[in-house]
């Protein structure tokens, strides 16, 4: 590994969580807490979601506020970021470029391509389709840390992404919904200009103004964000309890066969422009982990209960998988570590030896 790659691996001061290491070895603290958030947050999900299930009546009256709960997983988001994650596009266009483009590419046409495949119904494959034109969600960063990837750039993919949403989701939608499931592409675009963008640049805005504030509740923010993604997920999980019971398995596969897809298309893709396998993970992460959240709430929104379920299956998945995929990527690089270091003696036992002095 390069000197350049080792130090792309160090995570942005602004990534959400966990709190970013020193330019030392992250400590045994900061990789419990980053593993820690990344299992609690499915852990909890899906421990919500199965009781709106079961007894969905004490979460449907949360359905009127999920625009709000996005708008607040938006403003945590915000308050993560500072100007020099968005200075980052022009030192390192590329493979930012890689990565947004192959977000609003590779996930919207593998959501259409896996709902012909299982044969969604329109409200599910609607809901398909914009889980895969939404921008990214913030739970990457925390996996390119676990992953070994290249955090600072996984931020700054998010936060592109989350900028052009406004514009580029709704293009998206009118491009590829059917004719069952029409599209408000205006309404769309004025929603998220109200739960997306206005909460990440406030948010941005008051780590800029009140720096030393922020950083002091920065340590809350995901679990805020968790708490708040549950009040999106919860009552979508809850008002389609009965549609669940009938199609949960297949859109739990159509939702495992999407994320897979934008993992391996997003690691070839980067690898195709030679980036380093810090940029590869960090790519493959950034394209296939979406903002199950958002989705969910705008699905829910526009097209119903079922619309929206996706959405919930991805907010609990994403989170599984990025587990997995940092889990691998570990174990890969502990294998080519413990490989080098057997080749090490062998190296030394046929290097020449110096005459002695008779």
């Amino acid at each position: 590994m390069t000197r350049e790659d080792t130090q792309h691996q160090q995570p942005s001061p602004s990534a959400p969580y966990p709190k970013a290491p020193s330019a030392s070895a992250p400590s045994a603290a900061e990789e419990r807490s980053a593993t820690i958030a990344v299992w609690a947050f499915p852990a909890f999900i899906l421990i919500g979601a199965a009781a709106a299930f079961f007894f969905p009546a004490p979460f449907t009256p949360l359905a009127p506020h999920v625009t709000t709960m996005i708008a607040v997983i938006m403003l945590c988001m915000g308050l993560t970021l500072t100007l020099p994650d968005f200075a980052l596009v022009l030192r390192r266009p590329l493979p930012i470029l890689v990565g947004v483009i192959g977000q609003f590419v590779i996930m919207p046409l593998g959501a259409v391509a896996v709902a012909k495949l299982f044969g969604l119904n329109p409200m599910l494959a609607i809901g398909l389709l914009m889980l895969g034109s939404v921008p990214g969600g913030t739970t990457s960063n925390v996996v390119s840390y676990l992953a070994r990837g290249d955090v600072a750039l996984s931020v700054t993919m998010t936060s592109v992404s989350t900028v052009l949403s406004p514009i580029v989701t709704p293009i998206i939608m009118l491009l590829l919904a059917g004719e069952e499931t029409p599209v408000n592409g205006s309404a769309m675009a004025l929603a998220l200009v109200k739960t997306v963008l206005l909460p990440v640049i406030g948010g941005l805005v008051l780590r800029v103004v009140f720096n030393r504030a922020v950083t002091a509740i920065l340590p809350i923010l995901p679990w805020l964000s968790i708490v708040a993604i549950g009040g999106v997920v919860f009552p979508a999980v809850a008002k389609s309890s009965a549609t669940l019971a009938t199609v949960g398995l297949t859109a739990l596969l159509a939702v495992i066969i999407h994320n897979l897809i934008g993992y391996v298309l997003g690691y070839g893709a980067a690898k195709a422009t030679g980036a380093s396998e810090a940029v590869c993970r960090t790519t493959s992460i950034e394209i296939s982990t979406q903002s199950a959240g958002l989705a969910s709430g705008m699905s829910g929104t526009y097209w119903g209960p079922e619309a929206a379920i996706p959405g919930a299956i991805a907010a609990v998945w994403h989170n599984v998988s990025g587990a997995i995929f940092a889990f691998v990527m570990r174990r890969v690089d502990a294998r080519r570590a413990a490989a080098s270091d057997a080749l090490a003696p062998a190296d030394a036992s046929h290097a020449p030896t110096a005459p002695t002095a008779s």
